[in-house]
């Protein structure tokens, strides 16, 4: 594991805006001036032509990181528009990460070890998942201390849910590099006039608490266009509705915890300062009966907001 705040943007379900989750994210982390490293780990290779790059044009790529050794991380970072925020690209070479990876030792531990690397260069490494929860993914948990889950508003997004969350829980009692502590459900493509908008949005709340970021991100003409300028959208349409969105969560995430004096109990977490309630088979457990590999409640972020 990384000492740097590694936040991974995951979901097994594709079409829950995830790739524009870690783009535009990462441009609002960089906008507050966190230096900010995206890695791209989605073979789709979206985050990398979201931001304006072609896939196809580098020599090396993540790809190589994970799979050559001697390659690192350092050397395939690249620049982006955006101040502050570099990008670590892919393309559709990463695809072939699993049967390349298929009989390495310790092949979990690959990106975490990377990360460790380049860790005094950057305040926030944002890491843009696969829709899958394999070898890749499997990577960036180990790897993450944050989980970033983009939850389109309909019913079927609980099912998606109880599954990553168990594998997290899997992967914490397995794999002790593993130290996500803290994860965010971020309602995505929401649409405050319709009914049954507000409806799933009063479901995942009731559900999952203080697990919902208070921020959602709004359906957005301006948000569907920027991918096609190459542009996280807080640089296509800075005034838009989703640039606003975005930049929110990026203030919630960064919230400084309250103050150690008050008791714990007490204490009302945001963002990422939120108490992790394990979830087995999608019931919530207690706080006084969860098991000792429930995911932990979250110290106070040592990344600051600015």
């Amino acid at each position: 594991m990384s000492s740097v705040k590694t936040i991974a943007t995951v979901n097994q379900k594709g079409g829950c805006g995830k790739t524009t989750t870690a783009i535009n994210l990462s441009a609002a982390l960089a906008e507050r001036g966190k230096r900010v490293l995206l890695i791209d780990l989605d073979p789709q290779a979206h985050a990398t032509i979201g931001l304006g790059r072609d896939p196809n044009s580098f020599p090396r790529t993540v790809y190589d990181v994970l799979t050559k050794p001697g390659v690192v991380l350092a050397d395939v970072i690249i620049h982006t528009t955006v101040d502050r925020l570099d990008l670590a690209p892919c393309n559709v070479l990463l695809a072939g990460a699993e049967l390349s990876l298929a009989t390495v030792s310790g092949k979990e531990l690959l990106l975490g070890t990377g990360l460790r690397s380049i860790r005094d260069r950057y305040d926030i490494c944002v890491i843009d998942c696969p829709p899958s929860l394999g070898i890749l993914t499997l990577n960036a948990l180990v790897a993450s201390t944050d989980l970033v889950v983009p939850v389109q508003v309909h019913y079927y997004a609980l099912e998606g849910l109880r599954r990553l969350l168990d594998t997290v829980g899997i992967m914490r009692q397995w794999f002790h590099p593993c130290s996500v502590e803290n994860i965010g459900l971020l309602l995505t493509f929401v649409e405050e006039r319709t009914t049954f908008s507000r409806q799933v949005q009063q479901q995942m709340r009731s559900i999952f608490g203080d697990l919902v970021f208070e921020t959602v991100i709004h359906r957005n003409v301006r948000l569907a266009e920027a991918p096609s300028a190459g542009e996280p959208v807080l640089q296509y349409a800075p005034h838009s509705k989703a640039a606003v969105d975005y930049r929110a969560l990026a203030g919630e995430i960064l919230q400084v915890a309250p103050k150690a004096a008050e008791p714990a109990e007490d204490r009302i977490r945001r963002g990422m300062q939120k108490q992790v309630s394990a979830i087995f088979e999608g019931a919530w457990i207690p706080r006084r009966q969860r098991p000792h590999n429930a995911v932990r409640p979250m110290p106070p972020s040592s990344v600051e907001s600015t």
